[in-house]
């Protein structure tokens, strides 16, 4: 499967904004571990905004991510966040697993 890895990622610092980063590359990774293709809708956000010309950066993350949610077979949940939250609510309006933890996801096939 496909799975989008959210949580939260705005934070009144940088420090705590790599944190949350960070926490979502670890859980990304343990995904990819079990078999799975994990994506993180921040990541490929994050260069293009930098790049971009926008006044609302924080809309410009959620169109990026909320597009590569799309493509996601289900959602791994780690957090909760506004952002976040939108990405689990299109997954379940999809009718697709959100999952709360790693034990929750089914072994690759």
């Amino acid at each position: 499967m496909i799975i989008a890895v959210a949580g939260p990622y705005s934070a009144p610092d940088a420090d705590r904004r790599a944190q949350n980063l960070l926490d979502m590359n670890i859980a990304a990774a343990r995904v990819y571990e079990m078999g799975h293709i994990p994506f993180i809708g921040v990541n490929m956000a994050l260069p293009v905004v930098a790049h971009a010309a926008t006044d609302d950066v924080y809309e410009a993350i959620m169109d990026i991510s909320m597009a590569v949610i799309d493509q996601c077979h289900a959602l791994l949940l780690i957090g909760e966040s506004p952002g976040a939250l939108r990405e689990r609510d299109h997954i379940l309006a999809k009718g697709l697993p959100v999952y709360r933890s790693l034990e929750e996801i089914p072994p690759a096939r």
